[in-house]
C-alpha cells in the first residue's frame, strides 16, 4: 500500500475505472479517491466501460464519469490507471487494449483473489483478500496519502462498504469495516438514504417480475441446490435494468434448506452472466474459473456464451459434486 501511495503522489495526471457493469463497492470506491486526489491537484478521469446503473444515480455519477461505450475515447496519456474492484483485466474490455496503450502503470485494487486460471494482475497492484470491500483499501489509501476526509469522499466510502458487506453481513470477521463506517457517519451522510437507494426503493413492476422468475426455480442434490434462468427481455418487459436482477440470487439464498444456488441470466441468445452463491459449506471459486470468471470463495461468476442446457449441465454437476462430498465428510 505504502508503494501505491508513493506512484500516486508522483502521478501527475490518473485514470481511475472499475469492471464493467460496475456496482456500488467499485464504484463508491473510484469516486472517493477522485474526489480525494482532486484534492491534492492531481489530473484525474475517471472512465467506466459502461453506463451506471440508477439505484447509484443518488451520487450523481454523471457529473464526474465518462463512459467508453459512448465514444471509445480516452486521454492520450496518464501517469498512472486504477482499476478497482477486480484483478481481471477481462472485465475491463473493450477498453483494456487502449488503456494499456495510454497508460506508464497500471495497478488493481481488489479484494477478490487472484485467479489461478485466468490473466494474472500487474506488479504494481495492491490486492488483499481480507479486506471486507473495495472501499476499505480505498479509505486505506486516502489515509496514507494524509487526505483529510470530507461529506463527499465519506459518502462514496460509505456506500462502497455498506453495499459490499450487505449492510455489514459479511465482514470477514474483522471490525475494519465498522470502525471505518463510524469515521465516515461523522461527516453527517445521511445513511439511511443511502440504504434506501441500495436496498430499498422496490417498485410495483420489480415484484410483478419477482413474483414471475421465483415461481422457476428448479431443485438439486436433494433441496440443497437451486437453480435460476432470467433473460433481459424479461427484465425489459416489466421496465427493469439488468443491474435489479442482483439480488435475485441473495433472495433465493434466504430459502432454508439451500447451501448453494447459482443464476443465469440471458444477456443475449447463448450469452449468459453467471452467479453463484454458497452458505460456506463448498466453494464457488472454481466452478466460475472453470468458465472464465472469477470471484471470492462463496461468491463467484462468469460471463459464458454457449449452449444453454450444456453450460446448465455442467454447473449442476460440478456444485452438487461438490455438495455430495462435505454430505459425505460431514464437514
Amino acid at each position: 500500500m505504502k508503494h501505491l501511495a508513493e506512484r500516486i503522489s508522483k502521478a501527475k495526471t490518473l485514470l481511475l475505472t472499475t469492471h464493467r457493469q460496475c456496482d456500488g463497492d467499485g464504484l463508491g470506491a473510484e469516486l472517493a479517491l477522485g474526489f480525494a486526489l482532486r484534492k491534492l491537484g492531481k489530473t484525474v478521469h475517471i472512465v467506466n466501460v459502461d453506463a451506471t446503473p440508477k439505484k447509484y444515480r443518488f451520487l450523481k455519477p454523471d457529473n464526474w464519469i465518462q463512459y467508453y461505450e459512448d465514444n471509445q475515447t480516452l486521454p492520450e496519456s496518464v501517469d498512472l490507471a486504477l482499476i478497482f474492484d477486480t484483478n481481471d483485466e477481462r472485465l475491463i474490455e473493450p477498453m483494456w487494449p487502449h488503456l494499456e496503450r495510454i497508460s506508464k502503470a497500471i495497478a488493481f485494487v481488489d479484494h477478490h483473489p487472484v485467479l489461478q486460471q485466468g490473466p494474472a494482475p500487474t506488479r504494481e497492484s495492491v490486492i488483499d483478500v481480507r479486506a471486507a470491500s473495495t472501499g476499505e483499501l480505498a479509505h486505506r489509501i486516502i489515509k496514507e496519502l494524509q487526505i483529510p476526509l470530507d461529506r463527499e469522499i465519506a459518502r462514496c466510502l460509505y456506500t462502497s462498504i455498506t453495499f459490499d458487506t450487505q449492510l455489514y453481513r459479511f465482514i470477514r470477521n474483522s471490525p475494519n469495516s465498522h470502525r471505518i463506517a463510524a469515521e465516515l457517519l461523522e461527516f453527517d451522510i445521511d445513511p439511511e438514504e443511502i440504504h434506501r437507494h441500495l436496498f430499498g426503493g422496490q417498485t410495483v413492476q420489480k415484484m410483478a417480475f419477482l413474483a414471475r422468475a421465483l415461481g422457476q426455480i428448479e431443485y438439486f442434490a436433494d433441496g440443497r441446490l437451486a437453480l435460476l434462468k432470467l433473460q433481459d427481455r424479461d427484465l425489459f418487459h416489466y421496465n427493469l435494468e439488468p443491474d435489479e436482477s442482483r439480488d435475485v440470487i441473495d433472495m433465493v439464498m434466504t430459502i432454508e434448506s439451500l447451501e448453494a444456488a447459482a443464476l443465469f441470466r440471458e444477456e443475449a441468445p447463448g450469452q449468459y452472466r453467471l452467479s453463484l452463491r454458497s452458505k460456506g459449506e463448498i466453494e464457488v471459486l472454481s466452478v466460475a474459473e472453470s468458465l472464465g470468471g472469477g470471484g471470492h470463495v462463496h461468491a463467484a461468476g462468469a460471463s459464458i456464451r454457449g449452449p444453454y442446457e450444456k453450460i446448465k449441465d455442467q454447473v449442476v454437476r460440478d456444485m452438487t459434486q461438490k455438495l455430495l462430498r462435505t454430505k459425505k465428510t460431514g464437514s
